[in-house]
């Protein structure tokens, strides 16, 4: 279904930690199902609409943008680039067809847009990339010679040249590339290093969760103890984190007791035959409940909370090395939020965020079919996709 607006139904307050750099708002202009299509973000936004409404695919272009912010190849970021083109797209005179999506990130340089051109036809590249700030335009690339693997830039430099110009690679973002072509000696040069890197430092450490109670019940072996996308390895985890820090483990098992049936005294895990871990619900009184025995929505809401109650150290995401952790912020990215949930279950999770994003040293992007039930929430963003 293509979208030509998004409607806020709640929008919070503004965020806690104006510096840290954070991404306030995604732009599919021409993306899947999605034309013209602006989704505001908060620190808790929920992306709501029926099958169709394209919330999978906005989820998927912001992860996208993130990939590509962190240095990724175009290819291993859109194996599929043609399911990315709008459907009724034409191809032009040379037979190309594309897609565009950029985002803005917020922090101490002020709003900075980044806006991406992805050709997909006949052949995936770059075709164009502009950011900007203020209304100044501080790095823009263009095809010129589609004969050359290369883009043409040219970026701010307000010196006795206004700009720079060089040739990127068409199969990166130019933005991430920036602080090894800029030299930072001029008022201009500086700005755009300080644009490019909250731009990156934003749209880095997302983690794209989707939980998948199935392999959740099954031991596995232990490992780097980096919890992954579909939280299949949550005992491996949970084996590492429980004796990292008592504190955050009280408070992960408080929530796991408040959504789980039965009394929860501890969530724990421990070695079986085989060299592999299990994960477990302490009852309290000599009686444990392996994971197995939890129901899909159980499974789906202790994993999410465990996602909550962790950063970066835990969770298989790509951190910005170079910059302190009080400066980033992991964004959470989860389709199908309370799938499998119920009622309780629901309001207890949505309670949790709520709480966990307004510290913000984390954010979450998360997908229903309906956001009734988080409609007019304090610090709830509701965007819908189907109006």
């Amino acid at each position: 279904m293509a979208v030509s607006t998004a409607s806020t139904v709640s929008v919070p307050s503004a965020p806690p930690h104006p510096d840290r750099p954070r991404i306030t708002e995604l732009r599919l202009s021409a993306f899947a199902g999605h034309r013209r299509a602006v989704l505001p973000l908060g620190p808790l936004t929920v992306l709501a609409g029926p099958s169709g409404s394209g919330k999978t695919s906005a989820l998927r272009a912001y992860d996208a943008l993130a990939r590509l912010g962190g240095g990724a190849q175009l290819g291993a970021v859109f194996p599929d680039p043609a399911a990315c083109v709008p459907e009724r797209a034409r191809p032009d005179a040379q037979h190309r067809r594309g897609f565009r999506i950029g985002c803005t990130a917020d922090g101490a340089a002020g709003p900075v847009h980044l806006d991406v051109a992805v050709q997909a036809e006949p052949e995936l590249r770059i075709v164009g990339e502009r950011l900007t700030a203020d209304g100044v335009v501080l790095l823009e690339t263009a095809l010129r010679d589609p004969g050359r693997r290369a883009v043409q830039a040219a970026w701010h430099t307000a010196g006795s040249a206004p700009v720079t110009r060089a040739p990127l690679p068409d199969d990166r973002l130019g933005t991430p590339l920036l602080p090894l072509r800029v030299a930072g000696k001029t008022d201009g040069q500086r700005r755009v290093l300080a644009a490019a890197e909250q731009m990156v430092v934003a749209l880095r450490s997302v983690f794209a969760c989707d939980p998948r109670p199935g392999r959740m019940r099954e031991p596995v072996p232990t490992g780097s103890g980096r919890l992954l996308g579909g939280c299949d390895n949550l005992a491996d985890v949970l084996w590492r984190t429980r004796a990292e820090c008592g504190r955050r483990h009280a408070q992960f098992v408080a929530a796991v007791r408040a959504g789980c049936a039965g009394p929860v005294a501890d969530v724990l895990a421990e070695p079986v035959a085989g060299g592999v871990v299990r994960a477990l619900l302490d009852r309290g009184d000599g009686t444990r409940t392996g994971l197995a025995r939890l129901g899909y929505g159980e499974l789906r809401y202790l994993a999410l909370a465990l996602v909550l109650f962790t950063g970066p150290g835990v969770l298989e995401v790509d951190p910005a090395g170079e910059v302190p952790a009080a400066l980033q912020t992991l964004t959470v990215l989860t389709d199908g939020f309370d799938r499998g949930l119920d009622v309780r279950q629901r309001a207890e999770l949505l309670r949790l965020a709520v709480r966990m994003c307004d510290r913000g040293h984390i954010r979450l992007v998360a997908a229903v079919a309906d956001a009734a039930w988080a409609a007019g929430t304090d610090g709830v963003t509701v965007v819908d996709l189907g109006t």
